[in-house]
């Protein structure tokens, strides 16, 4: 290693040169773990950050040293002086034309080990687990997203704070990291030691998680569009009638009208004549409306009329680009005229909530925020324009952060009765900060893409934002369609194998939602029950209900103890290095393995309309890796696995492998038609035998921000051995239960073993 000429024990500055110029490089501890490294030419001027909130922190045994050396080349050092990364040359390129003038160009490399996997980055549909090799522009768009964050399985991560198009280059051997405007090289080095503590980390430092209202995590159909408010009451009265369980309908684009009103925020399309009386009813059927808002406005609504008088619209081309809807490919003749707000400004986002504010007041439960990346089909000149924060191109990638956190921060300012839900389709490190669950983009509907989405969603959870999901069967399923037609690829048997092993896969992220464009998605477009698929699709439902109690759970280890729903299995078996690079299974919560199904077993992979006929009763199965260092159970037959082996697992039409981990406490929820239908007072909790293994079963009111000052309940069930320790209640609310029968059912193997206790709160101990 190079001889290092200043060794840094605490925060400070030092002053060293690079090739020509006199490079000034400052240290600052943040925690004991967590180190911020800014490096400029001539003096700091550095704006106020926009993701971290933290502030740096007087530490006086810091855990991490760093050292620099020569040309200002900054080593990173455990406690014992173990080199856990480097970095290679920085470079600074100055800007002297145009409206950045006086910026740099400034990038930064380091110099990784050559079999080291990095994880995080965003969200990216290559389908790769590890993002070593990748080269690209990272800017936001549709389907690709980034969070300018990357993390090692070496337990540390970096975070570069920097909001412009960012170059991202990997030649096997030094990751280099340029961003196209800045005012310094600036990021964060977070050593967690493992991937929990790198995100532990990178929230303590961009935000906490805050808790969702519970009905989210039950199950939303979708579609692109219903067209009438009849439309969209009729498939909740579906849902009811049917006996399938569903909590969220959302009401896509142009409930507004036609596209000169793009976005207008009101119901102006006369098939949605009484929306208010839509939303009472649909809340009468126990269901909650999530309603589509776009960042962008058509010329002919309030908002941009108020936006243009103040000069807050960004002048770029964005879709809808035709003002005529009914017309493809789009007359341009006719030019939409619709531009994006910008929402770098303070007083943008007041206005935008200020007509926001509208479909609050009629009851709309949720937010489904479109385009946030947001759309925009580049030309010359367009980031050559200024934003409220500086030239477009110089914030470019925050815009999506900077929407999503207006809405947030006006809905809580309003009211805490009612906690903000917002789906969105793209992010940036810090927008955890709002519970905002991100969905791919408009993927297709194509077996690669589905595959794809597995390791996308798991990235995403390692840059620390936990809520993510996809639109599942894909977006665009065009090719299933039958001879041209829309809406019969539901009947396709094609398409039927794809959505429902997606749907199955969807039992398993944060958010569970159907959606897609021209096909119907309801589940009785896909049959009747008594029927294959239609049963696979309301088994896979049902599964998700019953599973409740645990995501909940769950959630709230997200937000009170840093955890993910989504897990690479890097992240709980980190000494098996098989999972290392596994792209295609995870962990859902600390107790639950899932391997999709990602390739077609009874059909094929082709894109095509078919009127074959396949029998979908046929027993399938498929390999299925069981990480080294646990036990595992089959969920279905509870036969028992050690770890370190491929195992074969049913992969029958109606079946996702699924595997419980030995120690594993997994309380289970009633039969329900919505998450609040029934109180948890008749649990079952299946205790499963083979290590020690503890859980805490977390409750409050499900939809209001009370459990920040403390009302909520927890229970801790603890395992050891053949004994389970039911802990004493921690913690009160209103409405809760003070008295509840606990269904145990203890598995070993071989035998399941039953009691029944009463439970008032109190500590009790059941042996087996």
């Amino acid at each position: 290693m190079r001889r290092l000429s200043v060794f840094i024990v605490a925060a400070m500055m030092v002053s060293v040169v690079s090739a020509a110029r006199e490079v000034q490089v400052r240290v600052s501890y943040y925690t004991p773990r967590i180190v911020r490294i800014e490096k400029t030419v001539g003096d700091f001027r550095m704006s106020p950050s926009v993701s971290v909130t933290a502030q740096p922190q007087d530490v006086v045994r810091p855990e991490i040293k760093v050292a620099i050396g020569r040309g200002g080349v900054v080593t990173f050092m455990d406690a014992k002086g173990h080199v856990l990364l480097q970095e290679g040359p920085g470079n600074f390129e100055p800007i002297e034309s145009g409206i950045d003038k006086g910026a740099w160009k400034a990038g930064q490399s380091w110099i990784l080990d050559a079999d080291e996997p990095i994880y995080g980055v965003g969200m990216l549909q290559n389908g790769k687990m590890s993002q070593r090799g990748e080269n690209r522009t990272m800017i936001q768009s549709n389907t690709e997203d980034y969070a300018n964050f990357f993390q090692s399985i070496k337990g540390y991560g970096i975070f570069v704070d920097n909001y412009s198009p960012t170059e991202w280059s990997d030649d096997g051997r030094v990751l280099n990291i340029t961003s196209q405007v800045a005012e310094a090289i600036d990021y964060y080095f977070i050593y967690g030691g493992d991937a929990d503590g790198v995100v532990a980390g990178l929230r303590w430092l961009t935000g906490k998680v805050p808790m969702i209202p519970m009905w989210t995590y039950g199950f939303h159909q979708s579609r692109e569009r219903y067209k009438s408010q009849k439309e969209l009451l009729d498939v909740v009265k579906g849902y009811r009638a049917a006996g399938v369980p569903l909590d969220g309908i959302i009401q896509d684009w142009q409930y507004w009208g036609n596209n000169y009103l793009w976005n207008a925020m009101e119901f102006l399309n006369a098939e949605f004549p009484d929306a208010k009386d839509m939303v009472k009813q649909t809340h009468a059927m126990n269901a909650h409306i999530s309603i589509s808002i776009w960042q962008s406005f058509g010329p002919q609504t309030k908002q941009f009329r108020e936006l243009n008088d103040r000069n807050l619209l960004l002048d770029f081309l964005t879709w809808p680009n035709s003002g005529l809807a009914e017309y493809w490919p789009p007359r341009m003749d006719y030019p939409s005229g619709v531009l994006c707000y910008d929402a770098y400004s303070g007083e943008a986002r007041d206005i935008y909530w200020k007509y926001l504010s509208g479909l609050y007041d009629f009851g709309i439960d949720a937010w489904w925020m479109d385009s946030t990346d947001p759309d925009h089909n580049y030309h010359d000149g367009d980031f050559d324009q200024m934003t409220a924060m500086g030239s477009f191109r110089s914030v470019r990638n925050i815009y999506p952060l900077m929407c999503v956190e207006g809405v947030y921060d006006h809905q809580r300012a309003v009211s805490s009765d009612k906690r903000v839900f917002i789906l969105t389709r793209s992010y940036f490190t810090g927008q955890q900060r709002t519970g905002a669950n991100t969905w791919s983009g408009d993927v297709q509907s194509t077996w690669n893409d589905f595959r794809a989405q597995i390791p996308l969603c798991l990235n995403y959870t390692l840059t620390g934002s936990p809520y993510v999901n996809s639109d599942i069967g894909g977006f665009f399923p065009s090719g299933y369609n039958r001879y041209g037609q829309t809406q019969t690829c539901s009947r396709n048997p094609l398409f039927q194998e794809l959505y429902v092993r997606w749907l199955q896969f969807g039992v398993f992220n944060p958010m569970m939602r159907s959606h897609g464009e021209s096909s119907r998605r309801e589940i009785w477009e896909f049959g009747q029950k008594g029927e294959p698929i239609y049963d696979a699709i309301g088994k896979a439902i049902r599964l998700r209900y019953s599973l409740l109690p645990y995501i909940y759970s769950t959630a709230w280890q997200v937000s009170s103890n840093d955890d993910s729903f989504m897990r690479a299995l890097m992240m709980d078996f980190k000494a098996d290095r098989k999972v290392w690079d596994m792209n295609d299974e995870f962990m859902f919560g600390r107790s639950l393995l899932v391997a999709p199904v990602t390739h077609a077993l009874y059909t094929t992979e082709e894109r095509r309309w078919s009127d074959e006929k396949y029998d979908w009763t046929e027993s399938k199965t498929m390999d299925v890796y069981l990480p080294s260092g646990a036990k595992w159970y089959d969920y279905y037959d509870n036969r028992l696995y050690s770890g370190g082996q491929e195992v074969t697992a049913d992969a029958s039409i109606d079946h996702c492998p699924l595997f419980v981990r030995a120690g594993s406490i997994l309380p289970m929820g009633p039969d329900v038609q919505f998450a609040s239908e029934k109180p948890w007072d008749n649990l079952e909790i299946r205790v499963y035998a083979g290590d020690n293994g503890r859980f805490t079963l977390y409750e409050d009111e499900g939809d209001n921000y009370n459990y920040e000052q403390g009302k909520y309940t927890t229970i801790e069930f603890s395992l050891k051995g053949s004994k389970l320790t039911i802990g004493k209640r921690s913690g009160e609310y209103q409405g809760m239960l003070k008295t509840r029968r606990f269904n145990i059912a203890y598995i070993d193997g071989k035998t399941i073993r039953t009691k029944s206790i009463e439970y008032d709160g109190n500590a009790v101990d059941v042996r087996f």
